[in-house]
């Protein structure tokens, strides 16, 4: 049985990388560096029969989809279901601001978001439960022909938990990098492979210490 092969990407690094803020839906654009990640894999990507390209409707991932398709001649498809998890009023803050600004919000934890959120924001069943259905219809449309997704860490992660039938407690032990692809076959009967995870051609120009 053939099956659809989905090639699973995270955007390239953003803006305000290094404030280590909580974009979410907040709108920031990539890098230089961002750019250079989105073409290295423009030019792994060649030759390997894609059918289809979407992203999220969040420029950082849309923009990275526009470059993929600039080199594969074929024209992205934004998908507001894909965009990142909403971070409710944390959203474009640091935790330390966050905290400064509602300091009831002092103790809670990202690791709590399977079963909680911040106020105003998404749970990670939420999310899984707008971004699932979006992935399936994506599946359905292109079956047994392999498509490019440009998405978010936060995404990625649901998409990968979902593919493994891990759950989401475990969302945070999925590594998504900047410029990170994922391999996974989907197949009719409702199985799912994992071929490649976190894995691709910017892997090679990452930074040897740990961060």
């Amino acid at each position: 049985m053939k099956a659809t092969r989905l090639y699973l990407i995270r955007h390239g690094q953003v803006v305000n990388h290094h404030e280590y803020r909580y974009n979410g839906h907040f709108d920031v654009d990539i890098t230089d560096t961002g750019v250079e990640q989105m073409t290295r894999l423009s030019e792994f990507l060649l030759g390997h029969s894609i059918s289809a390209i979407y992203s999220s409707d969040l420029q950082r991932a849309r923009k990275g989809a526009e470059i993929i398709g600039k080199r594969l001649a074929l024209t992205p498809e934004s998908v507001k279901e894909l965009r990142e998890l909403h971070l409710g009023r944390w959203e474009g803050l640091t935790r330390e601001e966050a905290v400064f600004k509602y300091p009831e919000d002092a103790h809670f934890s990202f690791k709590e978001l399977a079963t909680s959120k911040v106020k105003e924001g998404e749970s990670l069943l939420e999310l899984k439960a707008r971004v699932i259905p979006a992935l399936s219809s994506i599946v359905e449309r292109h079956k047994s022909e392999a498509v490019c997704i440009v998405a978010h860490g936060g995404v990625n992660r649901v998409i990968l938990s979902e593919a493994m039938g891990l759950p989401l407690e475990n969302f945070f032990r999925i590594e998504q990098d900047y410029g990170a692809l994922n391999l996974i076959d989907w197949f009719e009967d409702g199985i799912k492979v994992v071929k490649l995870l976190n894995g691709g051609p910017n892997q090679e120009f990452r930074p040897t210490e740990l961060y």
